[in-house]
């Protein structure tokens, strides 16, 4: 029975594991209200939230556990990426009740939890490729078994996530952009011509030229007195997005000859990348695709104890100087 504890942004989640696999309480309180009138996360803020409502997510997900901390083997904790502040709340309370119950503590990478979401629904099948795609990350990650990263592609300027939200503020969308700009591509016809940074040669991706193409075809239509359909930009942007990611998911299952890939992180939830994958996948039956649930596709802590519950067995350890590091290396950490 593991605790994992997730504070990496502006989600305050707690959750109880059992043997890795099982989901027996997961709690998880959104920020989304409060950081939606500045269009965007603000860090004190989010900071100051999870110091309100740590404890009280903790307890609730140890009630709806019907568990005493006696009851727990080991104590999952994100330490990193993510925003320091939040960070550090997170990790502290999870020191604290380590300290306090004599219960060992796991240090977790935030995008391994990702990862290890799709654990929760079925057992993992080696080797395999993760295509991560989130607000602050877009990576595919090659894993020849448990707790073993290899990063063979990353973004080289803004993260998928991250460039939809620009993309959304520029059409006056509210805030999270992401399922906005997914609602209204599923209305409109990608019919305007956006660039798609293939990198050739590499697993990388680049986004930040998309985002600008996007912005100055806006800005040039205004200038002429021209009206641009938000629907049909919304389309046109999310199809380069997922031409490229799903292109290159594709190349690199090809070449690393894996048995499955396995979709991670916020943008997973993206109805478009999903069928797209799904589409692509289906013509390659030797790979099994895994999408997890849009539920666990979002920050949560259940994700957390399932990656933490992994290292533990395989004898990680976090002493109690544990400290928040909001650039730790998956490769690494």
């Amino acid at each position: 029975m593991v605790l994992g504890i997730e504070t990496s942004c502006d989600e305050t989640a707690a959750a109880v594991i059992k043997n890795g696999t099982e989901i027996i309480s997961n709690v998880v309180a959104s920020q989304i209200n409060s950081h939606k009138r500045f269009g965007g996360v603000v860090p004190e803020l989010a900071s100051r939230h999870h110091v309100e409502q740590i404890t009280i997510v903790i307890e609730e997900a140890m009630r709806q556990a019907g568990a005493s901390f006696q009851d727990l083997d080991a104590i999952a904790v994100t330490e990193g990426p993510g925003l320091v502040g939040a960070l550090l709340v997170g990790v502290n309370a999870a020191k604290a009740l380590s300290f306090t119950h004599q219960i060992p503590l796991v240090g977790v990478h935030h995008i391994a939890g990702h990862i290890y979401a799709n654990r929760l629904e079925h057992e993992m099948k080696f080797p395999l490729l993760a295509l991560v795609v989130s607000g602050g990350h877009t990576e595919l990650i090659l894993m020849k078994g448990h707790a073993e990263f290899e990063v063979i592609g990353e973004t080289r300027d803004d993260a998928a996530g991250e460039a939809y939200d620009k993309v959304a503020r520029t059409l006056n969308l509210p805030y999270p952009g992401g399922p906005q700009i997914d609602r209204l591509a599923h209305e409109g016809e990608p019919n305007i011509d956006l660039p798609r940074a293939w990198l050739e040669g590499t697993y990388d991706f680049s986004f930040s030229g998309l985002k600008s193409a996007v912005i100055n075809t806006l800005h040039n239509a205004a200038q002429r007195g021209e009206t641009i359909k938000p629907e049909d930009m919304a389309a046109s942007f999310q199809q380069s997005v997922v031409d490229v990611l799903v292109g290159k998911t594709i190349e690199a299952a090809k070449e690393f000859e894996v048995k499955e890939v396995l979709v991670a992180g916020g943008v997973a939830a993206n109805k478009g990348l999903r069928a797209a994958l799904e589409e692509a996948f289906h013509k390659l039956p030797d790979v099994e695709l895994s999408i997890p649930p849009i539920h666990l596709c979002t920050d949560n802590a259940a994700m957390i104890a399932a990656c933490g519950t992994v290292l533990f067995k395989k004898g990680k350890r976090s002493a109690l100087d544990l400290n928040a590091y909001p650039g730790l290396d998956i490769e690494n950490f």
